[in-house]
């Protein structure tokens, strides 16, 4: 867990009353056991289960409460089946979905091209800029993304572009 946000929650005395999951990697959850213990606070996730940890499960377009925020989910499959991005206000938490300049990795084609049609669909599509704050890397904006990417660029150029095997039988 990193003490830099066990202290800041502390220090602001803030109330932490919901924590959201983008996936179930274990350097994204390793710090869960401490919150639960510490502030009983509910946690959220596509996953009923993230490691031992009973969630509230979320699917994609729900709507949900946490204190005086209203939380949009938005389901991204590709760098993991349980990718999510939420919207709070004008705000996007991308996980590892998409970061400055990048999109996230996957294991195979078929999930970069799942991956890529929900960040079209459902992120790149929205109307207006929100700034964007995912799991690694500096905050950007949605704006920027749509221009910049250089990962959404590279899946442009590559797509069509599929090896040839040679078979000798």
């Amino acid at each position: 867990m990193d003490e830099h946000i066990l202290n800041s929650i502390e220090k602001n005395n803030y109330s932490l009353r919901g924590v959201l999951i983008t996936h179930d990697h274990r350097n994204h959850v390793h710090g869960l056991r401490t919150l639960e213990r510490i502030y009983h606070a509910d946690i959220y996730a596509v996953n009923p289960v993230i490691r031992e940890h009973r969630t509230k499960r979320v699917r994609d377009g729900d709507t949900i409460s946490i204190g005086p925020f209203k939380i949009e989910v938005i389901s991204v499959p590709g760098h993991s089946s349980d990718s999510a991005v939420y919207r709070i206000d004008n705000f996007l938490f991308t996980g590892d979905t998409m970061s400055a300049g990048l999109v996230g990795r996957t294991a195979s084609t078929y999930g970069a091209a799942v991956q890529m049609t929900a960040l079209r669909s459902k992120i790149l599509s929205l109307p207006g800029d929100y700034p964007v704050f995912p799991s690694h890397g500096p905050p950007s904006t949605l704006e920027v993304e749509r221009r910049y990417n250089t990962g959404i660029q590279l899946y442009d150029q590559n797509r069509n572009h599929r090896p040839v095997f040679k078979v000798d039988i």
